[in-house]
């Protein structure tokens, strides 16, 4: 397939919901998923829309206990298209569906450059008569609100009539994943349904917990033929134009949809129903919305694109599409985090994870101003976090592990096994690391865009607060000499508590101490180099006190790391546990990625073996290079030589199931850095976790939209080195023979569009034109100078 398109052709049932979901258009205010217009949600299809920061709460009824849960809500489908041929004598024939009808040639391509979805096909109708339909959507990048459908009718071989109804239908619900459909997914109430002349009809509702008020607004035009007594009609949860078509042979009627989404969410409207009916009455036809929506894109692409040669290149094309859709330029006007399945599905109820971990490091070199908001995300549910870890007992902010609306802790309690059916208890809420990933995004924007007015009002306030957590989180065991963090569950989430145990949790997870220890130690960092009014002010408001700062640089440097057998050790006691026999289990199983689930369904449980699902240990050699790693092991006391992390390496390649599409990513980033041969096959998983759904049928619930940014990273950072810091870019490229070419644009402070090539042994980097002091380069021990408007090419010194 050409590089900038992604095609798909025929019609598979069974691969319907990931196409759906790999075609999903979007803006990073709303998205819709690639659905066929003409299908309800059902079995196969999922027309699922979804706008950022949309949630909603319900009680459900599980396992006989009452259970709340947030969700990211289903807003009605504004896609609602469908179309069957009359007969000589008027008698109507079947609606088309996909799954009930003859289709031939069927051919779906998502355009990347300009965002746009094109479906193509013949019908066949059951007295032979064929129909050419022509379909174009697009969720416009430029206007947030809009979004377009143009289906074009053309006969082969016949005359005569064609009955189409386009609509908006509040007939949903949250049912995109089947685990969750026991649950109350109903979130729309308070519906109503309207027309105003000529063209246009209405729907309007709200949640029913959270009571956002939700307004669509549709203008149905045809062209090419005078549709006989159009009607408009308006009941319930339904709003439609019925359209007579009068069709001739080998001439085309072109039938445009545009419609307008407001919620009460929005700025600078005084309703979201006048807002819709407003916007949609003066929205451009189709193809003014085409061109300006195009334009939109390329601006976007100006400044996101990526250049890598064959499959991998298209592949991560696709990935920057998605990021961009979900995580536009238009989130900066937003009070939105990283939802982890982006705007593409239910997966993960729309929750905020850890995910930023791994997508901010692209937007920070790209789009700082939706990194920044990304953050003020954090930043405006520090209070809930504050109140978190008061509520445990402890000083400082305790970031959750899922967080929707309002910053409270959205983690599940009970979590059910698919494969046995139980429901199991879910103790991820104990994933507290998630706080580190907060602080080490605040501390990485800041360093790329030289932002010290954030690094020092809300970035402080971030950073200070999950310091003070962490240094209350660490009790000092006389026995051995050090601080100990107890009672967390690390990123590999097998491990949520110890064998036979009472207790949830595990102690002194490595991730999380030295991660705890780096948040430390850039707090003080921070306390030190602030204005000394910034700092008298933090003393006077409380959010910092004297005598802390002694305390946060003891525990720094005396947090325990557990080893054993030579090697980092996930946890303490880790290697104490049993060895699993995974050569058995693969033979049993086929695919173990989700061993936790099959040993819970035999009766066992992971926590008796060391069986990681993912990198847990090996996550510090994803956030830090190998010299600050180091550092940071002789900060603690420690000393974390190449041998040892090498067999650190070797030691958790074999004891990992990769049950998260982020395995192979952070596994394909280590080894790459390590200069080890297999890195190759990690990045190859990591491309293809979506595209070829590797996880077995979730993608069909949402992308994994920290994967798709993180084999973005993999080249931006991973294979070049690249560090911001001390006010330079530094590099240090490493060699991957399967992608020995690449190139990119980043933006580094006041510098738009540095360009980035390394091939072969040589890296060049050219420097826009601009106003912009020169740019200091740091690459294998030397330091070069590229002022503006020039470019240096530099030779890589293989194997220093």
């Amino acid at each position: 397939m050409p590089e900038w398109t992604w095609e798909y052709a025929g019609y598979d049932p069974s691969t319907e919901g990931l196409r759906e979901a790999l075609c999903t258009l979007g803006n990073g205010y709303f998205a819709t998923r690639g659905a066929a217009p003409e299908s309800p949600a059902g079995h196969h299809h999922y027309p699922g829309t979804y706008a950022a920061g949309c949630y909603d709460r319900l009680v459900s009824a599980v396992a006989g206990r009452q259970v709340e849960n947030e969700d990211v809500v289903n807003l009605p489908n504004w896609l609602l298209l469908r179309f069957r041929l009359l007969a000589a004598d008027g008698a109507p024939g079947p609606w088309f569906t996909m799954d009930d009808s003859e289709v031939l040639d069927h051919r779906l391509v998502l355009h990347l450059r300009n965002g746009t979805l094109t479906r193509t096909f013949r019908y066949r109708a059951p007295d032979g008569r064929v129909l050419i339909v022509a379909q174009h959507r697009l969720v416009h990048m430029g206007d947030p609100h809009i979004g377009a459908l143009r289906t074009v009718f053309t006969p082969e071989g016949w005359s005569g009539r064609i009955e189409v109804e386009s609509g908006l239908d509040g007939n949903v619900v949250n049912a995109n994943v089947p685990r969750y459909r026991d649950l109350d997914g109903r979130h729309l109430t308070g519906f109503h349904a309207g027309t105003t002349e000529p063209d246009t009809v209405w729907l309007r509702c709200r949640t029913r917990t959270s009571d956002i008020g939700i307004a669509m607004a549709q203008r149905t035009t045809v062209t090419g033929g005078a549709p006989t007594s159009p009607t408009r009609e308006a009941v319930g949860r339904l709003a439609v134009h019925r359209l007579g078509l009068v069709v001739s042979d080998g001439e085309s009627v072109t039938v445009d949809k545009t419609v307008a989404l407001h919620t009460s969410h929005d700025r600078a409207i005084s309703d979201p129903f006048t807002a819709a009916l407003e916007r949609v009455a003066v929205a451009p036809d189709f193809p003014g919305l085409l061109r300006s929506h195009t334009v939109a894109w390329k601006h976007l692409w100006r400044r996101a694109d990526i250049w890598v040669p064959g499959e991998a290149g298209r592949v991560l094309r696709l990935h920057v599409f998605h990021v961009l859709q979900t995580l536009s330029p238009h989130a900066t006007g937003l009070d939105v985090g990283v939802p982890a399945r982006g705007l593409h599905g239910e997966a993960y109820r729309g929750h905020v994870f850890w995910d930023e971990l791994f997508v901010l490091p692209y937007l920070n070199l790209h789009f700082p101003e939706v990194s920044r908001a990304l953050l003020n995300y954090r930043h405006r549910r520090l209070s809930k976090a504050l109140l978190a870890a008061r509520q445990e007992g402890r000083a400082g902010a305790r970031y959750p592990w899922q967080s929707g609306s309002d910053g409270r802790d959205e983690t599940q309690t009970l979590h059910l096994n698919p494969r046995s059916g139980r429901w199991v208890p879910d103790r991820s809420r104990l994933q507290h690391h998630v706080g580190s990933a907060v602080a080490y995004n605040v501390w990485q924007y800041c360093q790329a865009t030289g932002d010290a007015k954030y690094l020092h009002t809300k970035g402080a306030d971030i950073l200070l607060q999950i310091a003070r957590f962490w240094a209350d989180s660490a009790a000092f065991d006389s026995p051995i000499g050090r601080y100990r963090i107890r009672g967390v569950v690390g990123p590999d989430e097998y491990h949520d508590t110890y064998p036979e145990a009472e207790d949830p949790g595990i102690d002194d997870n490595a991730y999380t101490n030295v991660t705890a220890a780096w948040v430390l130690a850039r707090a003080l960092e921070l306390v030190r180099s602030l204005p000394g009014r910034l700092r008298q002010e933090l003393f006077e408001r409380e959010a910092l006190e004297a005598d802390e700062l002694t305390r946060w640089e003891e525990i720094s440097r005396r947090l325990h790391v557990p080893f054993h057998q030579g090697v980092i050790s996930q946890f303490e006691g880790y290697g104490d546990l049993a060895e699993l026999d995974w050569a058995a289990y693969r033979e049993r199983y086929g695919d173990i990625r989700r061993l936790d689930r099959i040993l819970e369904a035999e009766g066992d449980s992971a926590n008796r073996y060391q069986a990681s699902k993912q990198a847990d240990v090996l996550m510090l050699g994803y956030l830090f290079s190998p010299a600050e790693l180091s550092a940071l092991f002789q900060q603690l006391g420690y000393e974390l030589t190449d041998d040892t992390w090498r067999r650190t390496v070797d030691y958790y390649l074999q004891r990992t199931s990769h049950g998260s599409t982020l395995s192979g990513l952070v596994h394909g980033w280590v080894l790459a850095r390590a200069r080890r041969a297999d890195a190759w096959r990690y990045w190859q998983e990591a491309l293809e976790e979506d595209v070829a759904d590797v996880q077995g049928g979730t993608t069909a619930e949402g992308i994994h939209l920290a994967a798709m940014a993180g084999t973005l990273d993999l080249v931006q950072r991973g294979l070049t080195g690249l560090e911001t810091r001390e006010d330079a870019l530094w590099l240090d490229p490493v060699e991957l023979p399967e992608l020995s070419e690449f190139g990119f644009t980043i933006r580094y402070r006041g510098h738009w569009g540095i360009g980035v090539r390394l091939w072969g042994d040589q890296l060049t980097i050219s420097v826009p034109d601009s106003e912009e002091s020169a740019l200091r380069i740091v690459l294998q021990g030397r330091s070069v100078t590229v002022p503006p408007g020039k470019t240096s090419r530099l030779t890589l010194h293989r194997g220093d």
